[in-house]
């Protein structure tokens, strides 16, 4: 185990690790060296445990064996660095006192992503890391098979969405379609009931839609834009538009988040 002490926040070594909340930035690094971050102890663990290999470890330290085991099965670096060290150079209190850079991995084709899946969610344009990371953990942890993007989503693997979904971004199924307006069209010729999820009229309560369909059925949830929800586009192409049921006439639907959650419980409670 390498265990290197570094006290310089510009240290060329940490460059992975800088200013972690510069959105442009990280997409650029990120995107250029092929990496992704995960922070605290728990999501570290799970990003090796489903075999994403380390760049590197960045621990104060106050945490410097708390990863021990992983460090130790890895051939990766392990930074260890001061408490002011570290906020200078991710640029916020890293109180959680553990860091560390991953390779990304090529996202499998979508017939691949397809191929086990019974149901799936579907994102439309989503730019807000915390709520795709929260539709993750949702979607994995009530058994929806995959999550499909969009192409202009924000990325799963960007640390906020990694933290917010505890890890579920490792393990969930995923990828991105190549074409946004004839995506759902290839989707619906893999056998799947597209479902969009609105509360514009002629919509149908989500759990009307769900009992009729018929045993073994696929279906996809549709899910849209944090603001404006669904595109036309999107709506016209889906099988069929549902609604979440509100109880109080001025509340005419829930957050993307929220509506997510319920949708995927009603999902897979249909489907067994």
């Amino acid at each position: 185990m390498d265990v290197i002490k570094v006290s310089d926040p510009a240290d060329p070594r940490l460059a992975d690790y800088t200013r972690l909340r510069d959105v442009n930035l990280r997409r650029h690094l990120e995107a250029e060296h092929g990496l992704f971050m995960a922070e605290g102890d728990k999501v570290i663990r799970r990003a090796a445990a489903a075999g994403f290999e380390p760049r590197s470890f960045l621990l104060t330290e106050r945490r410097a064996e708390a990863l021990d085991d992983v460090v130790a099965a890895s051939s990766a670096p392990l930074y260890v660095v001061g408490e002011d060290t570290a906020e200078k150079l991710v640029g916020f209190d890293l109180h959680r006192g553990a860091l560390a850079a991953f390779h990304r991995r090529a996202l499998p084709p979508l017939d691949d992503v397809l191929a086990g899946a019974r149901t799936i969610v579907v994102l439309e344009d989503l730019v807000d890391h915390t709520n795709v990371g929260a539709i993750f953990r949702s979607a994995a942890g009530l058994g929806v098979d995959a999550i499909v993007l969009a192409p202009r989503c924000a990325d799963p693997l960007y640390r906020r969405a990694v933290k917010v979904s505890m890890g579920a971004v490792f393990t969930l199924p995923h990828t991105r379609l190549d074409d946004w307006y004839g995506g759902l069209d290839t989707l619906r010729a893999a056998g799947f009931h597209l479902m969009a999820l609105t509360p514009g009229e002629g919509s149908l309560p989500l759990r009307d839609a769900m009992a009729a369909l018929a045993p073994g059925d696929r279906v996809g949830l549709l899910l849209g834009t944090e603001g404006d929800g669904l595109s036309s586009r999107w709506l016209e192409r889906a099988t069929a538009r549902v609604h979440i049921p509100m109880a109080d006439r001025d509340v005419d639907s829930l957050n993307v988040t929220a509506a997510a959650a319920i949708a995927c419980y009603e999902l897979t409670r249909a489907t067994g």
